[in-house]
């Protein structure tokens, strides 16, 4: 965790004001929990039974975690959780899992054809599985943590990504990027993937846009970085996205494979990929409880909300969201050095001042959330295919990220309204960045802003407007609010988009190993 160094109260805000925004969060996320408690999803219960060890796919490539929680919806009660399931069909295979995937895999039989033990049983023939699993997660914890603290260096972790569709040139462009000076090295996922019900399984080399998120990928990138890592002697985080339809799936897989970040959002999949806002919310609450048990940083996408309204006139609807994030990211355990909120560096160059406005927005965050590892983004929506302008207006996003102390900081490239940047782009781009972090460094804790000038007037009016809007929200919640479009101008209904008939109330018989195990985790701390 960094220093903080240029964290002071420079922009003169309200601590009642902010302190008010968090208890409206507070009562907004409770609202949203209380239909979390009572629900589960398919994706939850799939993410269970890879949590213990469920893998691979049938004779027709279909996921096994896949083809189980289907044939207990078709054949026997998914109300109930996955968990009563497996450990049933284990005992008749002497809790030989591998030997029941073998024959599961092979055979057209059910794994509801098993008389359902009772919950104590379940919990003892499935307790190896649960100890081997989460074992190897906190063996992974503890080894990042050993990699960060021999080779922390404590400054802003640049961000690169890479995105060819094929993860064997994803790993010939992430080392070249990391030795460049990278810290941080994302792998897009293919194009809709986070609108499949399902993560493809093992190595692939086909992807639209980017390459698939599966457990083989995310395995092979890892062993990449390690390696690179001991080259460079910096540790190189790793970086996917666990929005969708699979959020919890992919968080489990991360945790397995020692990913470091997780883009990981309440409302991202709900606003900009129209996943039912039911099931997102859901399905974020287990995948956090994963992330947190991990050690994993979420990164959210109030960024994105930029890209479709005006970043001037709509910077409030960020700061309401990052408090609810916040909130939300609390019940699930998440301490807030894992919150890596998101926000941007979107206002148009052509408005005068724009370079004040950002500053006093990156500095605003920084102030309310002195903990967090903030996810700053660069300029898109602004970048017009002028290469020249867009190096400039990178320059000054890099300049309000070192003197605001910004945590992950992604590259702004030349060429993002032209193609998916060269490896050549990208050196740029961490030059670009590089050199200011140095030339800059301790700008930030230099200067003071001036007493109600421009900087502190704005940050205390975007504000004043968030909490209005938390107000809103509280009062119509957060439901209502996403379905009358309260963030990114856009709107979604309360019971429509993809992936609502995977949701389901839990029966007072309900049992999940997993979450009950981590929730015991968290209550020992």
């Amino acid at each position: 965790m960094l220093g903080r160094k240029n964290v002071m109260n420079k922009l003169n805000l309200d601590s009642t004001q902010i302190n008010d925004c968090r208890d409206l969060a507070s009562e907004i996320a409770d609202q949203v929990q209380s239909f979390i408690n009572e629900h589960s999803t398919v994706s939850v219960e799939r993410s269970v039974l890879r949590l213990l060890g469920v893998d691979g796919v049938d004779e027709l490539g279909i996921p096994l975690p896949n083809r189980i929680i289907e044939d207990i919806k078709k054949y026997g009660e998914i109300e109930l959780g996955a968990s009563i399931y497996l450990a049933s069909a284990l005992k008749e295979y002497d809790g030989n899992l591998a030997k029941f995937l073998h024959h599961y895999s092979l055979s057209s039989d059910s794994i509801c054809d098993y008389p359902l033990v009772k919950k104590e049983e379940a919990i003892k023939i499935l307790q190896p599985y649960i100890d081997e699993h989460l074992n190897r997660i906190i063996e992974n914890k503890r080894k990042r943590n050993t990699y960060l603290t021999e080779y922390n260096r404590g400054t802003t972790d640049l961000y690169v990504i890479v995105a060819t569709g094929n993860i064997d040139e994803d790993v010939v462009q992430a080392i070249a990027a990391a030795k460049a000076g990278a810290d941080i090295i994302a792998v897009i996922r293919s194009t809709g993937q986070s609108l499949l019900d399902f993560v493809p399984y093992g190595k692939t080399t086909e992807g639209f846009g980017g390459t698939f998120a599966t457990q083989e990928n995310f395995r092979i990138m890892r062993a990449a970085l390690d390696k690179v890592s001991e080259e460079e002697k910096r540790y190189i985080k790793l970086v996917n996205y666990a929005s969708g339809l699979c959020m919890p799936e992919i968080a489990a897989m991360g945790a397995l494979e020692r990913l470091d970040v997780l883009l990981n959002d309440s409302m991202y999949g709900i606003i900009f990929r129209d996943i039912n806002m039911k099931r997102t919310f859901v399905d974020q609450y287990f995948s956090r409880l994963i992330n947190a048990y991990s050690g994993i940083i979420i990164n959210t996408g109030e960024d994105n909300y930029l890209t479709t309204s005006d970043a001037l006139t709509e910077a409030h609807t960020v700061l309401a969201s990052q408090f609810i994030n916040e909130a939300f990211a609390k019940r699930a355990h998440l301490k807030e050095e894992l919150m890596g909120l998101g926000h941007a560096f979107e206002i148009s160059p052509d408005i005068e001042n724009s370079f004040l406005y950002e500053l006093a927005q990156a500095q605003m965050a920084r102030e309310i959330f002195p903990n967090a590892p903030l996810k700053y983004m660069p300029p898109t929506k602004h970048i017009n295919g002028n290469i020249f302008r867009a190096y400039q207006q990178n320059a000054m996003f890099n300049m309000v990220t070192t003197m605001t102390d910004q945590t992950i900081h992604l590259l702004g490239m030349m060429t993002e309204a032209i193609h998916t940047p060269f490896m050549s782009d990208r050196y740029l781009a961490i030059k670009n960045a590089k050199m200011i972090q140095s030339a800059m460094k301790d700008l930030g804790s230099e200067i003071t802003f001036k007493e109600d000038g421009l900087i502190q007037t704005r940050a205390q009016s975007v504000l004043k407007e968030a909490l209005v809007l938390l107000k809103q929200i509280k009062e119509k919640g957060m439901f209502e609010s996403l379905a009358e479009g309260v963030f990114a101008d856009t709107k979604r209904p309360i019971n429509g988009g993809k992936g609502l008939d995977g949701v389901f109330l839990k029966s007072q018989n309900y049992f999940n190993v997993i979450s009950d195990r981590l929730e015991a985790s968290f209550n020992e701390d």
